[in-house]
């Protein structure tokens, strides 16, 4: 099965996908006509349990589905994949009916979710959120700003992260569909890179929805279950990325020479191209071990008791993390390649180093990565806090 779903996925990237790359690094309007197209071919939201009507891929397959969207374009990979968050989360943590109507309806539609979490201040530091929740006549009332959110525009429904004002150690998720009245899009981001996925600075003003919406348990251990998918798939874009800077490479020594030579043939380039191969390869291991002790989490008899208790996974930080260094290790050897045409942006290098750069800056850069393992991995357990 999950060979001829990747078949499907590739044959999707290279008919709507691969001849569009300008026109994916122009900042178009979101959602872009080829999310349609994915929901058309069958593929939306693939992770989704296959009694939704998905594909009911499995995070480790997902692994592959994202190298091959990344393959042709990383921003709309991302905002393909990015809502794994948010239905990881309600899929483990919210009322099974409440569940069954919001996964149900983004499988019918092909929809996305938001994730509402980054604020200014606080920046990756979640449990300095500053956004509020109070009750109020058997409603919670939202108030605050979240800085950097995927997919809010497009979204059939938001996951924001909150604290409560009587009590500030009470932090949670709450469940806010996207036309609820207090909802305000602020502004667009201009992206440097993956500009063919809408980020928003959103504001919540008075924004009320039922006291049920409240996913009961703590926030934060919902966000770590949830961000250990994501996380994971953000990783394996930097798989597809780095696959086509290889494949480019290849192409462009094919026709240049050196010192009257082709560049195929030359040394130095051979022993660079093996290098890009032993990131890629790596990076595939690890990110495809995450994703199957993801899954393993998942298929156990209590899920969201599993992923709660464990909150962040090791293997998913580490994937994170080493994708986000060794793909940009690979963007700088094929820039380097092109000489002055990979410092242009008539070549397509130039988008695709930009692209790569976001695997180690999002849902938690890279020293906010380094001080997860430390903190959750390294300092013996009778010395944690």
């Amino acid at each position: 099965m999950s060979a001829d779903l990747l078949d499907r996925v590739r044959d999707f990237a290279g008919a709507e996908l691969m001849d569009r790359a300008n026109y994916f690094d122009t900042r178009p309007e979101v959602p872009v006509p080829a999310s349609a197209a994915l929901h058309r071919a069958g593929l939306a939201n693939w992770w989704l349990p296959v009694e939704y009507g998905t594909a009911g891929a499995s995070l480790e397959t997902s692994v592959d589905i994202v190298s091959e969207l990344a393959y042709a374009d990383a921003g709309f990979a991302f905002s393909s994949f990015l809502s794994i968050l948010g239905t990881t989360i309600l899929r483990l943590f919210a009322d099974p009916s409440t569940a069954a109507e919001y996964l149900g309806r983004m499988a019918r539609d092909g929809g996305v979710c938001g994730i509402l979490v980054s604020e200014e201040a606080a920046g990756s530091e979640l449990g300095r959120t500053a956004t509020t929740y109070t009750v109020r006549d058997g409603s919670l009332l939202l108030n605050g700003d979240k800085y950097f959110s995927t997919n809010t525009d497009a979204a059939d429904f938001l996951l924001v992260a909150a604290r409560s004002v009587h009590d500030e150690s009470v932090f949670s998720v709450v469940l806010v569909p996207r036309d609820t009245p207090g909802v305000e899009i602020v502004k667009r981001w201009d992206m440097i890179g993956m500009r063919g996925s809408g980020t928003y600075q959103v504001r919540l003003d008075n924004c009320a929805v039922p006291v049920e919406n409240l996913l009961p348990g703590h926030g934060l251990r919902h966000l770590e279950a949830g961000l250990n998918a994501s996380r994971i798939l953000i990783a394996a874009t930097a798989i597809g990325v780095s696959r086509r800077i290889r494949d480019l490479a290849m192409e462009y020594a094919t026709t240049k020479t050196v010192k009257g030579a082709p560049l195929i043939g030359n040394a130095v380039f051979a022993g660079k191209l093996g290098q890009i191969e032993m990131y890629i390869d790596v990076m595939r291991n690890q990110c495809r071990a995450a994703a199957a002790q993801f899954d393993e989490a998942v298929s156990s008899g209590d899920p969201g008791g599993t992923l709660y208790r464990t909150g962040t996974l090791r293997s998913a930080l580490a994937a994170k993390m080493y994708c986000g260094q060794a793909g940009w290790a690979v963007a700088t050897i094929g820039s380097e390649m092109f000489g002055g045409l990979g410092y242009t942006e008539d070549h397509p290098i130039g988008k695709l180093v930009r692209d790569l750069r976001y695997v180690g800056l999002v849902e938690g850069g890279d020293d906010v990565v380094r001080d997860l393992l430390y903190t959750r991995y390294v300092i013996p357990v009778a010395r944690r806090r």
